[in-house]
């Protein structure tokens, strides 16, 4: 009786903890949870490849389609994966602040709308039913209107007319055209929108102004396509000279926030400016103009702090972690550089400038040399607002394209395209040369992995782990890499590893990991351990850095530092390349080396023990195996089975994975010589290593290939030697715009003029130019300078000979007086 009673109080009990955990289980809601990891389940995003989600996890940690749009706000965005009572209002906030109207459609499908954002970049967003609890989440890809696809814009047919319309002999009718689909709405109206900065430069009541203006057209059918004779506005509204063409539903009032719609790029609104305009636009413009220049001299110099150009397109190309290419002149999209007549292509600086966010543009031409405004109307010109904005963005002069727009677009159209007086722009915004350029350092892993120092060490690791390849104290940069082993064709183990992951940050920015994918040569990308999808933009600013993929292949990510990380597949294998700025010299350890022009130090171990470049293939195992990190201090996702059981449960760094350090070349092996035939030149043994341990001329090849474009990238990253601009002579002309060692500029003058000073004169290695400033002197004028030097040579020679005279008439009467002294004292002896 009594071990019954104990039955049933210990059933009891059981059945209260079972309960507790069924109720603590039904408990774990992803409701306001989005990201975390709870007790009994996750709403983490790596929960489902862990297989781990929280039952409610999709309906509340959100999927959207699109996930990008323009940072003007208007995009209509569906929500994924739940259905919504269609009885329900809808309610959107976006960076915990920023309310828009959602709604539920005839499918139950919840939709937001987008709404302003004067920044770029992933926008946290929540979701509310009731008005009041906002516990559904998901993030919104704000984006610079110049980067969105043309789908989702409001295309200008011949945009050079809008923007030159009033000028002499542009008019007509003005055509814009969009996709119909993407407003939810039978009717719309055609708005025009301005934009201005407002309060005192550079201070905290200095703010963006996105203003409605009026409507164009009301009720227009939305069938795609709009064209209408642009009128003269009424003042104030004609005072506005920069803004966009916006079509929203007509349904909605006049200049509604954050509604339904599609934008023009932004542009200058020369089609409704005033009626001075039309009747004399050089002259209105030469004024805007002359008014600009005064309102630049009242503002801070900003030239003093911007970073100065590459020397030449090579290096602008090849200098990934500072410059990127400017869209509006790009060698790849067929050199159509409106702005730069003359050049093939042109960069931006990534990174605005300390204090004051400015960027920096550097063009080039054919030869790819630097086209400079002092030599050329399509010269680069620094911008005041760097036209992809800088962070914080949202405050003037680092609003993403606007303030770029007010400060240095619309002026040159004033001063350069509207007019004829480019001296005033160019005084403000000229092209900076390279004369304090420093190129960037580059080393590299590819291959099954072969290592190139910062400092030009070459060695090969085949550890299976992850490590550290790259590691600064001081700036508190970190690169990692994951390898595992790789496998022959028909499934089996070999013996060398190949580089799988990477993944860095820098301070306090997001963790970027870029890793192979189980498809071919294909790259994904993890921001925070979430993935990130390439599938609408290209490039995503994020928290701390910015992320470029053109192609699933190649990824490139730009920190703050200037630091760059370029990650390209190919051949079944990942090669990693990292180029530092000249800042981090001496202040980097890890398997790439102590950047320090030092290569024998580049084995320098985690402890501070350097070992012998000529040690062996053992030892150099044996430190490397040295770097490897640990659950602590990783930067990587465990996303899956095998990388918990393979990285994160098990040692950093396997002793169990012994490679082959060294393949033997059988002269009975069939695959010797077609491979000693493919590897050849620089390159030839990580060739040779991989094409016979992988048994694969493939793999050989790709190797070869990866070290051959890393040793391009390092000679066009070779410092070179710029002597500065030339001026030409006044009344003359110069030839040649090429201002690097060994070029030479040769100088002449107009008719009735003089050359004086170098005819030619040539960079040298040591940064100057050879004889002397040249000069044009009028014919005329050189008569007067010699009659004038000959009057002053014969005065010279006049005074010269009256001091003589005197001098030596002096010297005579003196003579007379020593001789009568010497007289009269002879005379008293006697």
């Amino acid at each position: 009786m009594l071990y019954n009673y104990k039955d049933k109080i210990h059933l009891c009990m059981f059945i209260v903890l079972l309960l507790q955990l069924l109720s603590r289980s039904a408990a774990q809601s992803c409701a306001k949870s989005c990201g975390e990891k709870l007790n009994t389940c996750s709403c983490h995003a790596t929960c489902e490849s862990l297989k781990d989600c929280c039952a409610d996890y999709k309906q509340f940690c959100l999927d959207i389609e699109p996930h990008s749009g323009s940072l003007l706000g208007g995009a209509d965005f569906k929500i994924l994966n739940v259905a919504f009572e269609q009885n329900i209002t809808l309610t959107c906030r976006f960076n915990s602040e920023i309310l828009t109207e959602g709604y539920v459609d005839e499918s139950g499908v919840g939709h937001c709308i987008s709404p302003l954002l004067y920044e770029s970049g992933w926008i946290p967003f929540e979701v509310s039913t009731d008005g009041v609890n906002y516990d559904r989440s998901g993030r919104w890809l704000s984006v610079h209107h110049s980067k969105l696809s043309p789908f989702y814009t409001i295309v200008m047919v011949n945009a050079t007319q809008w923007q030159y319309y009033g000028t002499p002999n542009v008019s007509g009718d003005l055509k814009m055209i969009w996709i119909p689909s993407l407003i939810k709405a039978e009717k719309v109206n055609i708005e025009l929108w301005g934009y201005n900065e407002t309060g005192e430069a550079y201070s905290a009541n200095w703010e963006a102004e996105w203003k409605y203006l009026y409507t164009v057209e009301r009720d227009v059918l939305n069938r795609g396509t709009f064209s209408f004779t642009p009128q003269i506005a009424e003042k104030p509204y004609s005072l506005w000279d920069i803004g966009s063409i916006r079509v929203s539903p007509s349904t909605k009032p006049d200049g509604a926030q954050n509604v339904n719609a599609l934008w023009t790029g932004v542009h200058a609104i020369a089609w409704h400016l005033e009626e001075a305009f039309r009747k004399d636009s050089a002259g209105w413009a030469l004024e805007k103009c002359i008014n600009w220049d005064k309102e630049e001299k009242a503002m801070a110099n900003f030239l003093t702090e911007i970073t100065d150009c590459p020397c030449t397109l090579a290096q602008a190309r090849a200098d990934t972690g500072r410059f990127h290419t400017d869209y509006g002149c790009d060698i790849e999209a067929g050199s159509f550089c409106v702005y730069h007549p003359g050049a093939v292509h042109c960069v931006r600086a990534i990174q605005g400038s300390p204090e004051y966010g400015a960027g920096q543009q550097c063009c080039y031409d054919s030869t790819g040399a630097q086209v400079l405004t002092g030599d050329s109307i399509g010269g680069s010109t620094p911008d005041r607002g760097h036209d992809w904005g800088d962070p914080p963005y949202k405050k003037p002069p680092r609003v993403p394209g606007f303030s770029h727009w007010k400060y240095d677009v619309v002026s040159f159209y004033y001063c350069c395209l509207w007019s004829d007086n480019c001296e005033y722009y160019f005084t403000h915004r000229p092209s900076s040369d390279c004369r304090t350029y420093r190129p960037p350092r580059a080393a590299a892993v590819l291959g099954d992995p072969h290592f190139m120092t910062f400092d030009g060490v070459t060695f090969t690791f085949n550890g299976k782990g992850e490590y550290n390849l790259l590691h600064s104290l001081d700036y508190e940069l970190s690169v990692q890499g994951r390898t595992e082993p790789m496998k022959f064709e028909n499934g089996t183990v070999a013996m060398a590893t190949r580089l799988s992951s990477v993944a860095m940050r820098e301070k306090d920015s997001d963790i970027i990991e870029v890793r192979l994918r189980d498809q071919a040569d294909e790259l994904q990308v993890l921001m925070n351990q979430q993935v990130l999808s390439f599938s609408e933009q290209k490039w995503i600013d994020l928290k701390g850095v910015f992320v470029f993929s053109s192609k699933p292949t190649n990824v490139t990510v730009m920190f703050p530092s200037g630091t760059g990380v370029e990650v390209r597949a190919g051949g079944g294998v990942m090669t990693l390349t990292v180029l530092l700025p000249h800042g981090l010299q001496n202040h980097t350890q890890g398997l790439l080396g102590t950047m320090n022009d030092d290569p024998e130090d580049d084995f320098t171990s985690s402890n501070g023990i350097i070992i012998p470049l000529n040690s062996s293939a053992q030892d150099i195992f044996t430190y490397c195996a040295g770097w490897a990190i640990t659950n602590e201090t990783s930067l990587f996702t465990y996303d899956s089975t095998y990388l918990l059981n393979e990285y994160y449960l098990a040692p950093k760094h396997d002793p169990s994975f012994i490679p082959n350090f060294s393949v033997t070349e059988d002269p009975e092996d069939p695959l010797l010589e077609p491979t000693l035939n493919l590897c050849a030149g620089e390159g030839a043994s990580f060739c040779k290593y991989d094409a016979l341990s992988m048994r694969s001329l493939e793999q050989g090849n790709a190797t070869l290939l990866a070290y051959r474009s890393h040793t391009a990238t390092r000679k066009a990253l070779e410092p070179v030697q710029s002597c500065g601009w030339l001026t030409p002579p006044n009344h003359g002309q110069k030839e040649g715009t090429l201002y690097l060692e060994g070029a030479t500029v040769t100088f002449s003058c107009n008719g009735g003029y003089r050359l004086y000073g170098s005819q030619e004169r040539t960079c040298q290695a040591d940064g100057t130019w050879t004889g002397e400033d040249t000069h044009c002197v009028a014919d005329n004028t050189l008569a007067i300078v010699l009659g004038s030097v000959g009057a002053v040579l014969a005065l010279v020679v006049m005074v010269i000979a009256v001091v003589v005279y005197t001098k030596k008439q002096k010297k005579e009467a003196k003579k007379q007086q020593n001789d009568k002294v010497t007289y009269q004292q002879h005379g008293s002896h006697l």
